[in-house]
Order: structure tokens, then C-alpha cells, then sequence
């Protein structure tokens, strides 16, 4: 027999911020961070709701190389701690162009600073 596989931790489309009236209520009503190379804007929500990711990342970043390349490092980033926040949130994570040159490492460090600078994680 097999073991039982892990339970799967992936980033779906229920799990991100699409809209743009979801990204201006969460940088109006939200509470702000900025730490290293991003900055967090983040909405709690009622405890039955699910957590959701927001990335923004500008021009000024890079070429869409690089902006994809960036977004895919915050979304790992949040995707490998989704279940250690204290409660749901809606979280937008707003890259600052000293992110284009830093490794995985890096981005995973700043993003977990972050939270917990916040006092989002458990």
C-alpha cells in the first residue's frame, strides 16, 4: 500500500483577488505594512470566510519578464503559508521595484517578515 499523499496546498482561482473593487477595498479599509521589497495591504474577514491573494506589480518592476517572473515568487510565497494566518484575510501584496533581483529565498523571507510584522500568522 501507499502512503497517503499530502494534502494538497494549491493557489486556485476562489483563493485570489481578481477584481478591482476587491484591490481598492482592501487598500482603503485594510491596514498597510511595508517591509523590505514589498509592501502588504491586508482586510480581515469573518472567521467562515477563505483567505485570498492580491499581487500587484508595476512597470516600474521590470519588463514582463520580470513582473511575471516577480509574481510568480509572491504567489509561492503565500501559497507555502496559506494555512498559518490567524484568521481569513484578503491580502494584496504590492511588489517594489528592489524585488526584480532577488532569488526565492529572499522574497520568502521579506513576505514572512512581513506577516509576521503584521501579527497576521498564528
Amino acid at each position: 500500500m501507499c502512503a497517503a499523499a499530502p494534502a494538497r496546498r494549491g493557489l486556485g482561482r476562489r483563493a485570489r483577488i481578481k477584481q478591482g473593487r476587491d484591490f481598492l477595498r482592501v487598500r482603503q479599509a485594510g491596514e498597510r505594512v511595508v517591509k523590505g521589497c514589498l509592501i502588504a495591504n491586508w482586510l480581515r474577514l469573518p472567521g467562515d470566510s477563505t483567505s485570498r491573494l492580491g499581487v500587484v506589480v508595476s512597470k516600474k518592476v521590470g519588463n514582463a519578464v520580470v513582473r511575471s517572473r516577480v509574481k510568480r515568487l509572491l504567489r509561492e510565497s503565500y501559497r507555502q503559508h496559506q494555512h498559518e494566518f490567524a484568521q481569513p484575510i484578503d491580502l494584496v501584496l504590492v511588489a517594489r521595484p528592489s524585488i526584480a533581483d532577488k532569488d526565492f529565498g529572499s522574497v520568502a523571507r521579506d513576505v514572512l517578515a512581513t506577516l509576521r510584522q503584521a501579527g497576521l500568522l498564528k
